[in-house]
């Protein structure tokens, strides 16, 4: 059975969410139209305020699940996993 590709600004969001935790630039989106660019932003302040505020890895991982855009590269405490 194949699988749905998600929402392109969903993926854009989350895209940002990331490089904000990563401490990257918000000079860095790899976005150039209007509407995917605006919702890598989007992402990249929400990852960047959660960045600011101190969140551990643990309640990172639950805001990515929450997103519905769980990435293999999380190490999740104690083994667990939702993929």
């Amino acid at each position: 059975m194949k699988r749905q590709k998600r929402n392109h600004a969903d993926r854009a969001f989350y895209k940002g969410y990331l490089a904000a935790l990563n401490n990257k630039s918000i000079d860095s989106c790899p976005f150039v139209e209007n509407d995917p660019h605006q919702e890598w932003v989007n992402g990249w302040r929400e990852g960047r305020e959660d960045y600011w505020n101190g969140f551990d890895r643990t309640t990172k991982a639950q805001k990515l699940e929450i997103y519905g855009a769980v990435s293999t590269d999380i190490q999740y405490p104690d083994g667990w996993s939702t993929i």
